[in-house]
């Protein structure tokens, strides 16, 4: 479950403060955690950032008739420096609504630095996928991050 499956990092014009409330409000991850053709399934982001919190997402993806359900738990939360979560994923309703945590997932770690004026931050992810996977969840983690900048921006 610890291997590294890749990392994505980019640096916005906004402060750290800005930065951390968009990671870590529902309503914020609501308006922008999806990649920029996709959009987030309304009222299916939750964020509870503090240790043993839950956190959930829900993108919908309309071409291939499904939606991909996020969710997971906070492990460690170090405001305005460090996000790690747990990160299982269903396209079964149902199955996210449950929220069962006992099977097999990915952990995220989200790192936070104060750059003056600006916040960078490194998104990676940790776990198993089958081969040529990896760089999909890379680029598409990439459109996640100018969903961000997008979002950042308005």
């Amino acid at each position: 479950m610890s291997e590294f499956l890749y990392s994505v990092e980019r640096e916005f014009a906004v402060p750290i403060d800005t930065m951390w409330d968009a990671w870590t409000d529902a309503a914020a991850l609501e308006q922008w955690y999806s990649p920029t053709a996709l959009s987030v399934l309304p009222e299916s982001a939750v964020s509870e950032p503090h240790v043993g919190g839950w956190w959930t997402v829900g993108v919908d993806v309309p071409e291939n008739g499904f939606v991909a359900y996020f969710f997971g738990k906070y492990t460690e939360v170090t405001e305005n420096v460090r996000l790690v979560h747990t990160l299982f994923y269903t396209q079964d309703a149902a199955a996210f609504a449950a929220r069962d945590v006992s099977g097999d997932h990915h952990r995220i770690n989200i790192d936070f630095e104060s750059r003056g004026d600006s916040t960078w931050v490194k998104f990676a992810q940790f776990g198993e996928l089958p081969e040529g996977q990896a760089e999909m969840a890379q680029a598409g983690m990439e459109s996640y991050l100018d969903s961000l900048e997008a979002f950042l921006t308005r």
